[in-house]
């Protein structure tokens, strides 16, 4: 990192310092707070921006690889505030991650991706559960100690005396998504069979899954890898984690995992009967929650289908993922006047297909939503937009209306 790159990031950082200093930051901590503990005034808004992020960056200017990471770092900071001014709080935080490394049973998961990145077909370890389970080794989980300490030691001395250098652990954002581990192993359809044709052994492979997890939380403690996440953290698909009901009162200094708020979904779980999810997935994701001091489940799978008789039953839940394919009006229902937030995601579709927004049909789309859930505890994460088409305005447009739309509701 030469001069020139130090100093331009240091001004992107008292940028930052200067934003978290508004008056809005700290009303928007008070609404997150409440929010969570279910006494929030009105519903949280999100946009989230990391896969229109390109859109809204400028070219960036640096060209040593670590400052160009910490300008994306400060940059989606700073830019979606100035652009679109969601319910996101700016801190004077700064993030290094723990740079850890976890390979499930030992084994290397083979993924093709499409041109365009995003897409990606499997390649499956196993085909065959009976035959093939023991290719599945003890999990290898490694902390690269040296690493974490160089990057951190590289951000507090650019950037240290300007903003507060923390470390945080972003792997547990998405690692306990149990199905999704099993589609790697062994691809959907194999997954999908071997429920019907392999059925004890479906069940090993689940505990057996479960059980490494639980060991890679337990590692995790020992190694002093997790910290707090009641705060300004992101968990689940999308919302943020700000609680005064964590670490809890059994807190001694040490972070174990049920200090944390966790987050499970099972996406693939959508060509399954809520019979078999019932019995093939629900007992072992039921598990997993009992680890976690406070729950967010679901991404984009219709949840209603599993809600009644199992998703509704696992502990410490606070909040459901209500998905663009989701039932609203069943959901809506049952998480009236009840402890469990309606995270809803609106659809992508009106802000990412076309240049135009269509600022009368999305109104009354959001409407829809508003007028169902008066009787819930709301917010709305705006995810999975990818192109805006050089539209940045329909942004603030989404996030305005949503606002206006709910406003004394």
């Amino acid at each position: 990192m030469n001069k020139e790159e130090r100093n331009y990031l240091r001004e992107l950082a008292q940028k930052q310092r200067e934003m978290s200093e508004l008056p809005a930051m700290e009303e928007r901590k008070k609404l997150w707070y409440l929010h969570n503990e279910l006494k929030g005034p009105r519903p949280m808004v999100v946009m989230e921006e990391d896969t229109f992020l390109d859109e809204i960056l400028p070219p960036l200017r640096c060209q040593d690889p670590d400052a160009r990471r910490m300008e994306r770092q400060l940059l989606k900071t700073i830019l979606p505030q100035q652009i679109f001014q969601d319910d996101k709080v700016v801190t004077d935080e700064f993030s290094v991650d723990v740079q850890i490394e976890h390979r499930l049973f030992d084994v290397e998961m083979k993924k093709e991706f499409a041109s365009d990145g995003i897409g990606y077909h499997i390649e499956p370890i196993m085909e065959s559960l009976e035959e093939d389970m023991d290719l599945l080794k003890e999990s290898v989980f490694i902390n690269h100690e040296q690493e974490t300490r160089r990057l951190q030691e590289l951000a507090q001395d650019t950037l240290g005396d300007i903003l507060q250098v923390r470390l945080k652990n972003s792997i547990n954002q998405w690692e306990f998504s149990l199905t999704e581990k099993v589609v790697w192993l062994m691809g959907m359809e194999n997954m999908f069979c071997s429920m019907v044709t392999e059925e004890d052994h479906f069940h090993r492979l689940m505990d057996k899954l479960v059980k490494e997890m639980i060991r890679f939380l337990r590692w995790q403690e020992d190694q002093q890898v997790l910290f707090l996440n009641n705060g300004n953290d992101y968990m689940g698909s999308g919302s943020y984690c700000f609680s005064r009901e964590l670490p809890g009162e059994d807190y001694h200094g040490k972070v174990l995992s049920r200090h944390l708020w966790g987050h499970m979904n099972s996406q693939e779980s959508i060509g399954v009967s809520p019979e078999m999810y019932h019995e093939f997935m629900a007992p072992y994701f039921s598990r997993m929650a009992e680890e976690f001091g406070l729950l967010y489940y679901g991404c984009c799978e219709p949840v209603e289908l599993y809600w009644d008789k199992d998703i509704s039953h696992y502990a410490n839940l606070r909040k459901v993922s209500i998905s663009p394919w989701c039932n609203e009006e069943m959901m809506a229902e049952r998480l009236s006047g009840g402890n469990v937030i309606y995270s809803r995601k609106p659809s992508p579709n009106f802000i990412g297909v076309q240049k135009e927004f269509d600022e009368e049909e999305f109104r009354k789309y959001i409407r829809h939503t508003a007028q169902l859930t008066r009787e819930c505890h709301t917010e709305y994460i705006f995810r999975d937009i990818y192109k805006l088409h050089g539209n940045l305005e329909k942004l603030g447009q989404a996030v305005r209306i949503v606002r206006e739309e709910t406003e004394g509701i």
